[in-house]
């Protein structure tokens, strides 16, 4: 059993259920829903979790942001959904896929891609950075074998870039993995290199000679030329590649018989992508690689110090909003195409800018509960992972977020002006250092790290010493309002049947998502007549677009859900009629949703109702009172406290 399972069960019901869910990723602190509709996402309720930090909706996804155990959380969400292993919904419908804005499907594709291979092109990274430092120490030699083996263990990764890229991407575009691994390693294959060529031979022409787009052509196929270029390393030409693929399988699987389509499909979705990819998207990738990395330069040279201030200022806002991935493959390009990267690498600033203020807090505050976050998340800062940082504290108390982006500024204005780089991928916090190693075993530039990490660190630490201040009223305010919320829970809570009809166990839904009890505990009514009555005095806390769900807060507290029907949120509001709207105050027995009950039977769906309370774990025991024929109105479910659950 895993150690995060009640959690796992409270998000999922609260992004709108395992139905809600088109897919799932996570990264180093976040898991990443799609969602078919966000609204159906109870935001509030998840913010207010214990173990999640916050929760934000950028980029098409959803995200839960849960801190440095998201792998474990995931590990155990994944069982309540219905994945495939790529973390895509195993249903035909797919819902909502299509109708994310560009920007947001950018995004997603390329967070999608890079994801699953940030750890172990962060583990490569250190590796090497690591190695180069221990050489220019004079630890050991270029030529002795320590050298060569860690290097290898460093550069396996990076010298074949395309084969990873072209397994994360073929997940991604929905083509068979070994497809994509197959394409990628056709990209590293040694005879095709620009390098090898020049090695073999003098080249028949050149193409575009006179510009930056130049390009010698030493072969060519059925007489169309070749432009050569170095593939090992780059990014942008396999995920091309990989998505011009499986678009070519999809046709092959329509038109070739299922006779021969298991070696069939490949063979021609291999023989026809590697031609298109070495004549034409490889060629328009390079070239666009070019363009963006002279576009960068262009940006950064106008002035190094506001670009660099500009990065450093705005880096956090865009890891807020998930926007941050859009930056990453200009980083990658950058370092492969130049040698190294000093556009986006101002950014560094933040993460010692980060940690700095929340190091201030902690000597600042009174507050026992921050102090005890500062310090874990101050350690984890300085070792590249800033988000728990952010979010469990810097945005709540705004000022020091504030703070934490002017110091970012200043330290990443002082990195710009001194033309800081980093020449090797991977590495995170400190364990970027040794990567900022010059080639040539000059200090420069890692002095240039050092006092960057300085300057940030004490402007962000003596300006949150000056103008932080305990927000008492607030730490006040919440001590209230969990007092009250504790007197709400000491007496027993009556929930009343909201149909007339049958009432039937949970485990007898057909539905295992409300079966199981993961949504909820309570009951289900299989309804006679097509109205929904409030089942309490309370709030309505949610009113499901579509019409056949609706959440209620009752005044003593407990969450009810009212879910008319089985899959009828595909009717899209059709054959449903809601009276009331969200955050209505309504009182028992006042009519909250009428249904048509014979359009619901006709089109397939089932009319079984589950009745749940879905914050049940506040409790010690949530007891049915009626089963069989009950009247709208009739005691349906006893909700026990904690400390006194009866016998």
């Amino acid at each position: 059993m895993g150690k995060y399972q009640e959690l796992a069960a409270d998000i999922v019901r609260n992004v709108g259920g395992r139905e809600n869910v088109a897919g799932l990723v996570h990264c180093i602190t976040r898991l990443r829903f799609t969602l078919k509709d966000e609204s159906l996402a109870n935001d509030d309720v998840l913010k207010g979790m214990s173990g999640v930090v916050t929760v934000m909706k950028s980029g098409g996804q959803y995200q839960v942001v849960i801190g440095n155990h998201v792998a474990e959380v995931y590990e155990d969400v994944l069982p309540l959904l219905d994945l495939r292993e790529d973390g895509d919904v195993n249903q035909a419908d797919g819902s909502g896929a299509g109708k994310k804005r560009l920007l947001d499907r950018a995004i997603d594709v390329v967070s999608g891609i890079f994801q699953p291979i940030l750890g172990i092109m962060a583990a490569c990274g250190m590796l090497k950075g690591f190695n180069t430092l221990f050489e220019a120490l004079g630890f050991y030699t270029e030529t002795s074998g320590i050298y060569m083996v860690i290097n290898a263990a460093g550069d396996a990764l990076f010298n074949f870039l395309p084969l990873f890229l072209g397994y994360t991407a073929a997940k991604k575009f929905h083509l068979k993995p070994m497809l994509g691994l197959a394409v990628g390693a056709a990209m590293c294959y040694p005879s095709i290199q620009l390098g090898s060529l020049e090695a073999g031979g003098t080249a028949l022409y050149t193409l575009f000679e006179g510009t930056m787009f130049a390009s010698p052509v030493y072969l060519t196929f059925l007489g169309i030329p070749v432009i050569a270029a170095n593939y090992t390393g780059t990014v942008i030409p396999v995920i091309l590649a990989v998505w011009f693929a499986s678009k070519c399988e999809k046709l092959f699987n329509r038109i070739v018989p299922d006779l021969v389509k298991f070696f069939f499909v490949p063979m021609l979705t291999l023989l026809v992508t590697l031609p298109v990819t070495l004549l034409l998207l490889g060629p328009a990738a390079t070239f666009g690689s070019i363009l963006i990395s002279e576009f960068t330069l262009a940006i950064r040279d106008f002035s190094p110090l506001v670009a660099g201030a500009v990065v450093g200022f705005t880096w956090q806002l865009l890891v807020i909003f998930g926007l941050h991935w859009g930056f990453i493959p200009v980083y990658i390009n950058n370092v492969m195409t130049l040698g190294y990267d000093n556009v986006m690498m101002p950014f560094f600033a933040c993460t010692f800018a980060t940690s700095a203020v929340v190091l201030a807090i902690f000597f600042k505050t009174r507050d026992k509960k921050l102090k005890e976050m500062a310090i874990p998340n101050f350690i984890s800062g300085i070792f590249g992972v800033t988000e728990p940082a952010i979010y469990g504290i810097l945005l709540p108390l705004k000022k020091p977020f504030v703070i934490s982006c002017i110091a970012g500024g200043i330290g990443g204005a002082f990195y710009g002006h001194f033309n800081f780089r980093k020449f090797i991928l991977g590495g995170m916090g400190i364990f970027e250092l040794p990567n900022m190693m010059n080639p040539d075993g000059t200090m420069g530039n890692i002095i240039v790290a050092f006092a960057g990490i300085a300057i940030s660190m004490a402007v962000g630490f003596v300006l949150t010493m000056m103008f932080y201040r305990d927000e008492k009223e607030k730490v006040q305010k919440l001590a209230e309002d969990t007092e009250s919320l504790s007197e709400k829970v000491e007496e027993e809570i009556t929930v009343y049947s909201p149909l007339k009809g049958t009432v039937i166990p949970l485990d007898q839904v057909e539905d295992e998502a409300f079966s199981s009890g993961v949504l909820g505990k309570g009951a289900a009514v299989i309804p006679e007549e097509g109205v929904l009555w409030a089942p309490a005095d309370g709030t309505i806390s949610a009113m499901f677009p579509t019409g056949h769900a609706i959440g209620m807060v009752t005044e003593s507290g407990a969450e009810v859900l009212m879910h008319v029907g089985m899959d009828t949120v595909k009717l899209n509001g059709e054959g449903f009629k809601p009276l009331i709207k969200a955050g209505d105050q309504v009182r028992k027995g006042q009519p909250l949703l009428e249904f048509d009950m014979k359009l619901i039977q006709e089109t397939g769906y089932s009319l079984v109702t589950p009745v749940l309370v879905t914050n049940y774990m506040q409790y010690g025991e949530i007891r049915t009172l009626k089963t069989g024929a009950a009247d709208r109105g009739e005691a349906l479910l006893s909700v026990w406290p904690k400390e006194e659950t009866k016998g």
